[in-house]
């Protein structure tokens, strides 16, 4: 198993420590020296006041503090959570996602969803209803342009001919990436798009705001067994994927009802229906307090795994 988490900018206003530079380098060395495996951060370039109230959250630029965390790290994949696709140009998205992997040596992962919050795509000029179009049409040319030279695409959204976009990504053959949602169309395109599925826990009431199905602990095997069969059917091998789910025993980190040894039997359970990869909830309360729940966290949970 290993062990990813989202910076912890959960509210609005959020705690100014938490997005300095020096923040940022803070809890991506802290990450790294406890044991973790991927960091990364939400995507939320222009959220509206109401959501913003009703529990949203702000967000910095994914790939520039993806960027500053990479140079102050040395094995610590970065793993956004995650990129909305539809939101920009995939030439633009492959082209930040190559350099930084590029720059880090091959630790970067893209994590990308479909998107749900309508009237941030109306600010950014994007058509809300061909979301779904938009996101895999920007797949195939992500992948397309991050292999291939004089490389050519026509699709209801994008067009292009000829082009050649050097420096390519240093993993090979690209960077993975990994596909958000719940529903069997994620699925689906894990299949045909994918080298991972990242479902998240989501009762009704979420799952409706989100846009997607809901998703608890039964939900989520039986995703994993029709991803399962979907790979068989396409002859894929099911073995190279990755899956991310978070686990909901123990409680949260850093809380003060936080039961390490629960967590670890959560762990088990989540191993034995094929997740691989946890995100991890960590407290945005306060830098301290962050850095103080990484190190607790290395000690209590992953050097015992």
């Amino acid at each position: 198993m290993r062990f990813t988490f989202t910076h912890p900018m959960h509210s609005h206003p959020y705690n100014p420590e938490l997005v300095t530079g020096a923040g940022i380098a803070a809890v991506a060395a802290a990450a790294e020296k406890a044991g973790f495996d991927g960091f990364g951060f939400t995507d939320h370039p222009a959220p509206t006041e109401r959501w913003l109230k009703a529990g949203g959250h702000d967000a910095v630029d994914p790939f520039v503090a993806m960027g500053f965390a990479a140079a102050t790290t040395t094995t610590l994949r970065l793993i956004p959570n995650i990129v909305v696709l539809p939101y920009r140009n995939p030439f633009v998205v492959a082209k930040a996602g190559a350099t930084l992997d590029l720059l880090s040596q091959g630790r970067f992962t893209l994590a990308v969803g479909v998107g749900y919050l309508k009237r941030e795509f109306t600010a950014l000029g994007v058509e809300f209803d061909e979301r779904a179009v938009l996101f895999e049409e920007a797949l195939e040319v992500i992948r397309g342009i991050w292999t291939t030279d004089d490389f050519s695409y026509e699709g209801r959204h994008f067009s292009a001919s000829g082009i050649t976009a050097h420096p390519r990504p240093v993993s090979d053959p690209h960077p993975p990436i990994w596909i958000g949602g719940n529903t069997a169309a994620a699925r689906r395109r894990v299949v045909k798009f994918g080298d991972g599925w990242c479902p998240f826990a989501a009762p009704a009431l979420l799952a409706q705001t989100a846009r997607t199905a809901a998703m608890d602990a039964d939900g989520l095997a039986a995703g994993i067994d029709d991803l399962r069969r979907r790979f068989d059917e396409a002859g894929r091998d099911f073995a190279d994927i990755e899956i991310t789910f978070t686990n909901p025993d123990g409680g949260t980190p850093g809380s003060d009802g936080f039961n390490a040894d629960a967590y670890l039997s959560g762990l088990e359970k989540l191993a034995a229906v094929g997740v691989t990869w946890v995100q991890v909830g960590l407290p945005g309360d306060s830098l301290a307090h962050v850095l103080d729940t990484i190190e607790e966290f290395g000690s209590s949970v992953i050097s015992r795994t």
